[in-house]
């Protein structure tokens, strides 16, 4: 390869959002990623269980440098909820550990989904990655020990019943970012008095981008092959879509690159509140934070130089 080609490839930034089948690790994902791109540098933006599907945002290049930001990001779940049973993992993998009738209607369930709505306190399972004094949770429970994790604060900012053919729930999950749909499932089964656990999940949103955005991994794969993937890689900027935007001019990008401050045309609504800074061809500069007394905009993250 030549040295301009490095440094083409090397320039590439970008998000791919993926449709991720059943049955494959998000890690796998974003290796089958670097290898169709030949791209090392490649993160996902939230794990999705082997089991689960839908959207998967791959960040590829110097865009990965967005990823505690995108990661954060709210997320919106189908999911598929079985009652009248309970698991050790919440989820079809466990053992069963509970069975009940269900004797449910579809208003009891919506009733009981209102008690899930707004800032909750939510305990992670114990088959999940946190980690005790250095170890995660499902390790120590594989090895039959009690495990006790803390309560989280989570926003469920919608739920809605979209199915009821019983035993199983399809349930519309619109939440922050840390939600364990398994715990939903579970604590549902609980207030309902029969148990339940997940048994199907497909995320179809996570930040600003849905179902509608993403391509099949299998589609994605004929691209690699084919060489044109590059169809697929949406703007770095795009990731962010929800923040405001300054747009810079020609001057003002080599400024931000080498991380000098530009004036601040008007001041901003929320001053607390990070800005991209977008080059007039549409490709995110930088992250910049606003300084009220300087007023102006002060580059905290820049992705090329």
């Amino acid at each position: 390869m030549s040295e301009q080609g490095i440094n083409l490839k090397d320039a590439i930034s970008g998000v791919l959002v993926i449709d991720k089948p059943v049955g494959m690790t998000s890690h796998a994902v974003v290796q089958v990623v670097r290898q169709g791109t030949g791209i090392r540098r490649a993160g996902h933006t939230g794990t999705l269980d082997p089991r689960a599907s839908g959207v998967l945002v791959v960040l590829v290049g110097p865009a990965v440098r967005l990823s505690e930001y995108v990661s954060a990001s709210d997320k919106r779940y189908q999911a598929i909820i079985r009652l009248g049973e309970t698991t050790d993992t919440y989820d079809g993998d466990g053992e069963i550990t509970s069975r009940s009738p269900v004797n449910v209607t579809a208003e009891q369930i919506e009733e009981a989904l209102t008690q899930f709505e707004g800032t909750v306190e939510q305990v992670p399972p114990a088959y999940s990655a946190k980690r005790i004094h250095g170890k995660k949770a499902y390790e120590l429970a594989r090895e039959g020990e009690e495990v006790e994790l803390e309560a989280k604060e989570i926003d469920v900012y919608h739920l809605e019943l979209l199915e009821w053919d019983p035993p199983e729930a399809i349930i519309d999950v619109f939440c922050s970012s840390g939600t364990y749909v398994r715990s939903l499932a579970n604590d549902l089964g609980e207030v309902l008095g029969c148990g339940g656990h997940l048994v199907g999940l497909r995320r179809t949103k996570s930040g600003e981008f849905a179902l509608r955005d993403a391509v099949q991994l299998r589609k994605l794969e004929d691209a690699f092959q084919i060489g044109d993937w590059y169809k697929y890689l949406i703007p770095a900027a795009e990731a962010l879509g929800d923040w405001p935007s300054r747009e810079l001019t020609f001057e003002e990008v080599d400024l931000v690159r080498h991380g000098h401050r530009v004036p601040v045309e008007d001041p901003p609504e929320n001053p607390d509140h990070w800005v991209r800074a977008i080059s007039q061809q549409g490709e995110l500069v930088a992250l910049m934070e606003y300084l009220p007394e300087e007023k102006e905009w002060q580059p905290r993250k820049v992705f090329f130089s």
